[in-house]
């Protein structure tokens, strides 16, 4: 795991990190909805253009 700051769009940046990454794990808030869970944007970036698997891990 590696923690970095950076200045631009989050989804453009984790995939450009995917690169070298085994895996991606991004959160998303876990909403209570009838309608089903849904995903962001940079879950959604991460998942069409990530290059190694993506998780998406539900949080409070």
């Amino acid at each position: 795991m590696r923690e970095q700051a950076v200045v631009g769009g989050a989804g453009r940046h984790l995939v450009h990190a995917s690169r070298d990454a085994a895996r991606v794990v991004v959160g998303r808030k876990n909403r209570r909805s009838s309608a089903g869970g849904h995903i962001g944007p940079v879950a959604h970036a991460a998942f069409q253009h990530a290059s190694a698997p993506v998780a998406v891990v539900p949080h409070d």
